[in-house]
């Protein structure tokens, strides 16, 4: 019997009773296959679950189950689809990297793993099983960031035109929360398949327009990548949304629905729920430099973090020069043949555990060992200023909204062609 057949027909069962007559009883079944993997329906229904019970906690009202069902497997089929790129591109996720992730994210709920395991428990459900899912999440955010960065490009001369426009513009203090619905058109659709399309994206801004939530009808509508979130896509300024969205949001006011907005994916409907202006802020840079070990199928994760605490303690007692090492050692490209130095930066341009760390730190200190998607780094703050919107500063600020854009647009195209060439079979059901 074929993988494929084996997997479709499959139902996982266990026997309750020894003796020769037992009758199997259904502990999970699979209700999809991804390429060489298989979708559970025990995964599904967690997921179903966790959304009702956060709608019952925000009073929200909810479609039906088979609607939800379909939104979650769609979720966990790209989901499925970005772990199998992961583990052709050897990407794991170590223990010490997820504890150092929750950590952060206990900190931010102002406690420890301890106060955070406590709340996933108190909720009724496992923590272990919380644990494993926010390793996906990071492996997912890692597997996108490393497949769609090599697929952007900004040139001076595009940061150059986009300071010119927001130079003309007063800095366009302004930043819009977004709401998004996608009713998604088939590849090489059918002129009545994108006429279908066009009818319901219109009865979805029908609904709208009549007053009905807008999560509720990005859950049971959307096919956009946050549909279980409600659609919603959070805080952007106008240059750092896709082209399509920030013509059309440009001047609507609070409450606005925009649509449908045609694109090679579908049908858009966007909403405009809050607009609010930013406030002009010094903007504190630092200048620092680092090394960073890659860990390797050769190198692990503990020989990586070893190294750096050899080199850190070297450092500090005088016996090696930081820039040296940065150079010899370094894996970074774009700073090791500089000795690991940084140009006065934006520490928010950096991914938050580099941000972090050095934020920490004082003039000249070297930081212990850290972990972030790029490895493992010591850093030292060699300097730290206050800036009034100096052209760097506006500069990187330019070119974080271009690759924002870019990253947006890029990472929707990406999953879209990674789904066009799997094999994705969702099996029938009985509910």
């Amino acid at each position: 019997m074929n993988l494929k057949k084996l997997l479709t027909s499959a139902v996982l069962s266990v026997s309750l009773c020894q003796s020769a007559v037992a009758v199997p009883v259904e502990i999970d079944k699979v209700v999809g296959v991804v390429n060489e993997g298989v979708i559970l329906k025990s995964e599904v229904d967690t997921i179903i679950n966790r959304v009702k019970k956060q709608a019952k906690e925000q009073g929200q009202q909810l479609p039906k189950d088979k609607t939800l069902r379909v939104q979650a497997i769609e979720r966990l089929i790209n989901q499925t689809l970005m772990l199998q790129m992961a583990s052709r591109m050897g990407l794991e996720i170590s223990d010490s990297q997820l504890d150092q992730t929750l950590a952060s994210i206990a900190k931010d709920q102002g406690g420890n793993i301890a106060d955070l395991r406590g709340t996933i428990e108190s909720s009724g459900e496992s923590f272990q099983a919380y644990r494993e899912e926010i390793r996906k999440e990071i492996t997912t955010q890692q597997v996108t960031r490393a497949n769609v960065d090599r697929r952007i490009y900004i040139s001076e001369q595009e940061v150059d035109n986009l300071l010119k426009i927001m130079e003309s513009q007063g800095q366009n203090t302004e930043e819009y929360d977004i709401g998004h619905i996608l009713i998604d058109i088939p590849n090489n659709a059918s002129a009545d398949e994108i006429a279908d399309a066009k009818v319901r994206a219109d009865k979805v801004i029908e609904f709208l327009q009549d007053g009905q939530e807008f999560k509720r009808i990005a859950i049971s509508s959307s096919s956009g990548s946050k549909a279980l979130e409600g659609g919603q896509l959070g805080w952007m300024g106008i240059n750092e949304m896709p082209s399509l969205f920030a013509e059309a949001v440009k001047g609507k006011k609070s409450d606005a629905i925009i649509g449908p907005l045609r694109s090679g994916a579908g049908f858009h409907i966007i909403k405009v729920q809050e607009i609010r202006g930013r406030q002009a802020v010094e903007t504190t840079e630092v200048k620092s430099r680092h090394i960073l070990i890659k860990p390797s199928i050769i190198l692990s994760e503990e020989k990586a973090r070893n190294m750096l605490i050899g080199f850190a303690k070297e450092l500090r007692a005088g016996t090696a020069d930081f820039a040296e090492l940065a150079k010899e050692h370094s894996e970074d490209p774009g700073s090791a043949l500089k000795g690991g130095e940084y140009d006065w930066t934006d520490p928010t341009t950096y991914v938050p555990a580099f941000k972090d760390a050095l934020l920490s730190l004082n003039q000249d200190e070297i930081s212990e060992p850290f972990r972030t998607q790029y490895g493992w780094h010591i850093v030292q703050l060699l300097g730290k200023r206050v800036a009034d919107k100096t052209d760097l500063a506006k500069r990187n600020r330019a070119h974080s909204m271009l690759f924002n854009r870019k990253f947006k647009e890029e990472s929707f195209n990406w999953q879209q062609e990674m789904r066009e060439q799997a094999y994705v079979n969702i099996l029938p059901t009985d509910e």
